[in-house]
């Protein structure tokens, strides 16, 4: 690590804590010119999936936007934030463990669905009803009939 006070290239660690919540590794550094020192912080960098859209467009993951889509389908049902977040989580928790650079728009929406099927029936079909976009009766009516 290099030294921010001189830049001289070679540092010590002279100490490391590992965070209360476990997510970094806090390090304090001594450099081997100058002798100040310094902290670093340390985490595991994890990206999420790039976003394609129905267009060919690529866009980040939002989990901000996943969270509102679900809270205007949950909107005045008996669910609490609590069970939003932990739904939030899951689906953050499947886009990670599954090793993907891209997935589809279409695909992240059947995830979400999965998810709001299992919080809430009327949300999940307010959901699908804007997402698949319905044609007719005939396609809406079958989605109630699977539920």
């Amino acid at each position: 690590m290099k030294c921010p006070f001189c830049g001289h290239a070679e540092t010590q660690v002279v100490e490391t804590r590992l965070s209360e919540d476990g997510e970094f590794v806090r390090r304090r550094r001594q450099c081997g010119d100058c002798d100040k020192r310094f902290t670093t912080y340390e985490r595991a960098e994890v990206t999420f999936p790039a976003v394609v859209k129905k267009d060919g467009r690529r866009a980040e993951f939002d989990s901000g936007k996943v969270r509102a889509s679900m809270q205007l389908a949950l909107r005045k049902r008996p669910v609490s934030i609590e069970q939003i977040d932990n739904a939030l989580l899951r689906i953050e928790h499947k886009l990670l463990s599954s090793g993907l650079r891209e997935i589809e728009s279409t695909k992240l929406g059947e995830i979400v669905m999965r998810e709001l099927k299992r919080l809430d029936k009327v949300a999940y079909v307010r959901f699908a009803s804007v997402y698949r976009s319905f044609e007719d009766v005939d396609e809406f009516r079958q989605l109630l009939r699977d539920i």
